[in-house]
């Protein structure tokens, strides 16, 4: 599988490189800043680009069977339209190289997954992460409006934990407590399988921990 990754040097992208690079697929890297991405050598084709450029996508993009989206603000508080002016971007390099495939991490809170939160929860998301997920909000409606093949990831609190292979994903899962939280390494073992088969095209897929 021919797979671009965008977000490769943060913490869950490393997770879905290395689920990646395990079995044995050619991943392209796009990265402002290719130096990050050293340590993989000729494991990985780093391509110098932002995932909000459409010029830069496309020639990333030419040849891949699904793209891989971990992007995010780090520990900023304001997305400063990076998750819509990144969709934009995606939306016409698909159309220019015909890649249909996308699996999109989000968070969860956004959209519709705001509903199933505890209400310590949505008062988080409401004022700290409010500019943060409403820009997510808005570039997954515009996905939805595609005619991409897409999934979208909603993961609980991330931690760097170890892989577990236990955790739950359903479409809707309802938080019994505000402290549920799930690994980045499970997050991308999740967001790896998804793109190798159909099972999650066209699905939201909220991802917590294996606990109740």
């Amino acid at each position: 599988m021919n797979i671009l990754l965008l977000g490769a040097s943060g913490p869950t992208g490393q997770q879905v490189l290395q689920q990646a690079l395990e079995h044995g697929d050619t991943v392209t890297a796009l990265a402002r800043h290719p130096e990050t991405l050293e340590q993989f050598g000729q494991q990985v084709k780093v391509v110098r680009g932002d995932a909000t450029s459409a010029e830069d996508l496309t020639k990333a993009m030419d040849g891949q069977d699904v793209i891989i989206s971990t992007l995010g603000r780090g520990k900023a508080l304001r997305a400063e339209n990076l998750f819509t002016d990144a969709i934009l971007a995606i939306l016409q390099a698909a159309s220019a190289t015909g890649v249909h495939r996308l699996v999109w991490l989000s968070s969860f809170g956004v959209a519709h997954t705001y509903d199933s939160a505890t209400f310590s929860q949505k008062a988080v998301y409401k004022t700290i992460l409010r500019n943060i997920y409403e820009n997510k909000a808005e570039a997954e409606k515009l996905l939805r409006a595609s005619d991409l093949d897409y999934t979208i990831v909603y993961p609980t609190a991330l931690t760097n934990g170890p892989a577990t292979d236990t955790y739950r994903v359903g479409e809707n899962i309802s938080m019994k407590s505000a402290v549920l939280k799930v690994s980045r390494a499970d997050v991308g073992h999740f967001m790896y399988r998804a793109a190798r088969d159909a099972e999650w095209i066209g699905r939201d897929a909220v991802i917590t921990s294996g606990g109740s």
